[in-house]
């Protein structure tokens, strides 16, 4: 089915050609403005996937109270369950901008034509996150030969200045990984809902936009951070309002990031 039937389907597979945008230091911001205008125009919805963003950080903070030395593999969990879960706020936004009523239910199932290049982009991400567990336990054991520490001997570790080797490689081990993440998940995920590609390309996609804009994108990672670590405290419950934001936020920066050309514009403007 194309867009002529179905005006919230993705563009049919007519030749055109993407084109990566030099984005400038402010745009993260204005991503931000914009998410936060669908924020409001849908509340409702937004109220709805933040109280799950939430649950996830309940979660998070009940295995961080029992197995601290798991909190990075199910905090890199998170980190990939994310943009999915977000899947349903790019939706909405992608409604909004086609001048279409978003709807809970259509947020809900929008990932359901799109099985095979989502899963695909799982598969990479779950190998990510596995990895990234696997290397977090690592150094915990490299540190903590006695044995694993409970969660108040982790809060020792971290605020005591003798263990500053500990926690800049926990941080170091943490960020690289976060960073691919990141940089495989920024963009390639609106896009396959946006234009239907495959995961491959959608990834590679994402990568082009991180390493072209990589000051600008270092930016919106950070802002990222920040706000979720100010949503998390106390009790995550800022999430209910930072995680549907930043869904909404991130359909933006693709939509900032990434341009499409019908075959004469991409001929005009020497792409193709």
């Amino acid at each position: 089915m194309n867009s002529s039937s179905d005006p919230t389907a993705p563009p049919s597979a007519d030749p055109v050609s993407k084109e990566i945008a030099k984005l400038r230091l402010r745009d993260p911001f204005h991503w931000l403005w914009l998410g936060g205008r669908d924020l409001m125009a849908s509340k409702a919805i937004a109220i709805f996937y933040g109280v799950c963003f939430w649950l996830m950080a309940l979660v998070l903070g009940l295995i961080f109270r029992s197995k601290p030395e798991y909190a990075m593999s199910i905090a890199s969990g998170c980190l990939l369950v994310g943009p999915f879960l977000a899947l349903g706020l790019y939706e909405v936004s992608r409604r909004r901008e086609k001048g279409l009523m978003p709807n809970l239910g259509a947020s809900l199932i929008c990932w359901n034509s799109h099985r095979g290049s989502m899963g695909m982009l799982v598969l990479v991400l779950i190998v990510l996150e596995l990895l990234w567990g696997r290397a977090s336990l690592v150094v915990f054991a490299v540190f903590f030969n006695t044995g694993m520490p409970s969660t108040t001997g982790v809060m020792q570790a971290i605020f005591n200045p003798e263990n500053w080797e500990f926690l800049l490689v926990y941080l170091l081990v943490g960020g690289v990984f976060a960073g691919l993440v990141f940089s495989v998940a920024v963009v390639s995920i609106p896009m396959i809902l946006d234009r239907d590609t495959d995961a491959i390309s959608a990834a590679i996609t994402s990568l082009q936009v991180v390493f072209g804009n990589t000051g600008v994108m270092l930016t919106w990672g950070a802002l990222i951070t920040t706000l979720v670590l100010l949503a998390i405290m106390p009790w995550g419950a800022g999430l209910l309002i930072a995680g549907p934001w930043l869904g909404h936020a991130s359909w933006h920066a693709y939509r900032g990031s990434v341009r499409w050309l019908d075959q004469d514009q991409a001929v005009a403007s020497g792409t193709i």
